[in-house]
């Protein structure tokens, strides 16, 4: 029996990348999974595919968790499927890197209304279904220690992520729910290799600077994110794990 056996167990921005590697975990645990989707529907259905040969349960559902009614919607599907919530996952994110001369108020409006307003508007609609002993995970980023230029936008959301997941340790902590961040490093996702990440000189340079050589994977994020959704954490809240190999 896993882990997370009989808990329920939303992940947004879940249809490729660190969520879907996320949702593969949990459902691997024991956990019942709502794959959340803002475009990708054929992604999200193969990672549902995927967890429920592996003998998992899932569904997928779309929305745009900068929506408060889609992000309402996405926590209601878990609760009409499954009967309950235990755990959130805020994945959702997009990232635009341009130097401080070059960047557009649609970059910030885009990257603080799904970084920042979807973990809030997410947040809010999970917390009544949420009870004593349930974990939200906020997925952040190293940018908001290593500050690499021409990230001020988006890591000035991962810096809001940061705050809010110690603000909401505290809030949330009489209820008895966890609340933690992961910090990841540069990860090998579709996305990096999408923005050329993935065999150029700024991947060259990080592995250099990073202590166990090499960029991460998806499954060394989602292995940290079962760590924290389960009782083997249950005496950490308002903590910023930092899943970078050592990148500082």
């Amino acid at each position: 029996m896993g882990k997370l056996a009989g808990k329920v167990a939303v992940v947004t921005g879940a249809s490729k990348g660190i969520g879907a590697a996320i949702a593969k975990a949990l459902a691997a645990e024991g956990a019942s999974v709502v794959v959340n989707y803002a475009s990708s529907k054929a992604g999200a259905d193969a990672v549902v595919s995927a967890i429920t040969a592996a003998g998992g349960k899932a569904v997928s559902v779309g929305g745009d968790v900068s929506k408060a009614s889609d992000a309402q919607g996405i926590i209601s599907t878990a609760v009409e499927t499954y009967g309950r919530l235990d755990i959130l996952v805020n994945n959702s994110g997009v990232y635009e890197f341009a130097p401080i001369e070059e960047f557009t108020e649609a970059q910030y409006r885009k990257q603080f209304d799904i970084n920042v307003l979807g973990v809030l508007l997410t947040t809010q609609a999970a917390v009544k279904h949420l009870g004593e002993g349930a974990s939200i995970v906020n997925v952040s980023s190293v940018v908001t220690t290593v500050t690499p230029p021409g990230t001020a936008v988006y890591s000035g959301t991962k810096g809001a992520v940061d705050a809010i997941t110690g603000v909401l340790a505290r809030e949330l902590g009489p209820r008895k729910i966890r609340v933690n961040a992961i910090n990841p490093g540069i990860i090998e996702t579709e996305g990096a290799h999408a923005i050329g990440v993935i065999g150029s000189d700024f991947e060259s340079q990080t592995v250099s600077q990073t202590p166990l050589g090499r960029i991460g994977q998806p499954d060394d994020i989602a292995s940290a994110v079962v760590f924290l959704a389960s009782d083997d954490a249950k005496w950490l809240t308002g903590e910023h794990i930092v899943a970078s190999g050592g990148l500082r």
